[in-house]
């Protein structure tokens, strides 16, 4: 199986935090504004700016939070697959999307 990239892009308002629950190999772009990103179990904190971009080698959650209003792009190739082994479960976006608060603990 052969599947094409899947890509979301969102308009994120200041202080939105989307939710990856899984991170691997999802690339984050940040085409406008400025994010920071952490991830579970990681020591780093990641921030973008317009051009810049981020791809996680760990199975963990990351969470994107604007800094200020922000367009970003995901892209990952995995997605498709992953919904589609999951049958049993009802079909759910693997995306989510906070708008409050920017504490991600």
């Amino acid at each position: 199986m052969n599947a094409r990239p899947q890509r979301l892009s969102l308009s994120l308002p200041k202080k939105a935090i989307f939710t990856l629950p899984d991170a691997h190999e999802v690339d984050i772009e940040c085409q406008s504004g400025a994010v920071w990103i952490t991830i579970d179990h990681d020591r780093r904190d990641i921030v973008l700016n317009p051009g810049e971009h981020f791809r996680s080698d760990s199975h963990e959650r990351a969470l994107v939070a604007a800094l200020e209003p922000s367009c970003v792009r995901f892209s990952a190739k995995r997605l498709s697959v992953a919904v589609a082994q999951e049958a049993p479960r009802p079909a759910a976006s693997p995306w989510r999307l906070w708008l409050h608060g920017m504490s991600p603990a």
